[in-house]
């Protein structure tokens, strides 16, 4: 999101995060313990690393976060989303009349009403080979099935219209994307949103250009967070939600701050 945020910083004229501990959503603990009792003590360092630790990074580090940054510097509001179709958001959209929505894998299924606040409605980048993997961790089960199957996993991002179902509007643009032998699926999702970047840009820019619309494929079943047996089965094949390598870039991130 940073970078693609610094690419379009002049573009730009508001900028929206989800809140992940948003009360709607259970909070911190509720949501801790709906993913606990679904996939077990195994989702709790994935949960970690992703979501608890950059927080606890940027407070040790009292250092703002790249986008928080930008967004700062170049006068852009920010806002956190608790949620993204009630009153506070549609007024902050209507404030800031975008033409155009743009989401990086967002929590939250924006509405019809919402979408149309924007005359040309929205775009979502998407870590997966659409329609394959729809939903929130596409990495995992991209991996499961290379494993299942004894096959490379199929990794990929898709830039898609966004509609009021989750990852079904049409595709503009896609790529599959290679990654390292024995990634993790955290680290599969950071190194796809960093591919996903220009596939984005070459969506947007077929759009500005008037083509490039796409068509909706058939949907494919959705593809929640894993269960227990799930990622018992994964890991007896050598799929890993988080490995070292994770685990690593995280605790680098809470290195205090270089001065100047």
């Amino acid at each position: 999101m940073a970078r693609f945020a610094a690419a379009h910083a002049g573009e730009l004229v508001l900028v929206g995060r989800s809140d992940p501990y948003r009360r709607a959503a259970g909070g911190a603990l509720g949501q801790t313990w709906r993913h606990l009792r679904r996939g077990g003590p195994r989702m709790l360092p994935y949960l970690f690393v992703n979501f608890s630790l950059p927080r606890l990074a940027a407070a040790l580090r009292r250092a703002e976060a790249p986008l928080p940054a930008l967004c700062r510097a170049r006068g852009i509001p920010l806002v956190e989303v608790a949620e993204v179709n009630g009153p506070a958001m549609r007024d902050a959209i209507r404030a800031a009349r975008p033409d155009l929505l743009v989401s990086f894998h967002f929590d939250q299924i924006l509405s019809a009403a919402t979408l149309a606040l924007a005359p040309l409605g929205g775009v979502n980048l998407h870590p997966s080979l659409l329609p394959r993997h729809r939903g929130p961790i596409p990495a995992f089960w991209a991996l499961w099935e290379g494993a299942m199957r004894g096959e490379p996993p199929a990794f990929g991002v898709t830039a898609h219209r966004l509609v009021p179902r989750i990852d079904a509007g049409a595709v503009l643009a896609q790529r599959a994307v290679a990654l390292p032998a024995g990634v993790s699926a955290s680290g599969a999702a950071r190194l796809l949103h960093l591919a996903g970047v220009a596939v984005l840009d070459e969506a947007l820019a077929a759009l500005r250009q008037g083509r490039g619309e796409g068509e909706a494929p058939a949907p494919l079943p959705y593809c929640p967070f894993p269960d227990a047996a799930t990622l018992r089965q994964a890991a007896r094949r050598g799929v890993r939600l988080v490995n070292r390598a994770d685990w690593r870039d995280a605790l680098a991130a809470l290195a205090p701050a270089t001065p100047g």
